[in-house]
């Protein structure tokens, strides 16, 4: 004997939430931004290690990381385009953090660069101070953009 199950009402659309979806959080550009500074941190680390352990492998993690905290550099750029066009809530001022950041990639740049000729001499020493300038800049910007972000909270 067998029983069949009829459906009488097959009606999900009461479990949906079709509200449209809210904006939350940072932009996009931002969270881009952060990788690419990981990414340039990361390259940091491995010339410092390439300093006392001079084993290819660190320099060749190093312009792998380089690389790609460019390639996410060039797509936080777009994406703060887009973010710019469809005026999302972009953090005033703006300027000191952009002329921070562009100053950042001109310099990952020059050490990929750098970093792309072959032996010691490709990391030591001038890949390590670019490497290590580049994470200055980056700090100093965040820093400059927090304080002029959060200026009602110093007293400004």
């Amino acid at each position: 004997m067998e029983q069949h199950a009829t459906i009488a009402e097959a009606s999900f659309t009461h479990d949906a939430d079709l509200r449209p979806a809210r904006r939350r959080g940072r932009p996009i550009h931002r969270m881009l931004v952060s990788f690419s500074a990981a990414y340039f941190a990361g390259a940091l680390v491995t010339d410092l290690v390439y300093w006392q352990m001079p084993d290819v492998m660190w320099e060749r993690f190093s312009i792998w990381l380089i690389t790609a905290g460019l390639i996410m550099a060039g797509l936080a750029s777009v994406a703060y385009v887009i973010d710019l066009a469809a005026r999302k809530r972009i953090d005033r001022p703006a300027w000191p953090r952009a002329i921070g950041y562009a100053i950042t990639v001109l310099l990952a740049l020059t050490n990929a660069f750098v970093h792309s000729r072959d032996g010691y001499t490709a990391v030591v020493p001038t890949g390590l101070t670019l490497s290590t300038l580049v994470v200055i800049v980056l700090v100093l910007t965040a820093l400059v953009a927090r304080v002029l972000t959060n200026r009602h909270r110093f007293g400004v």
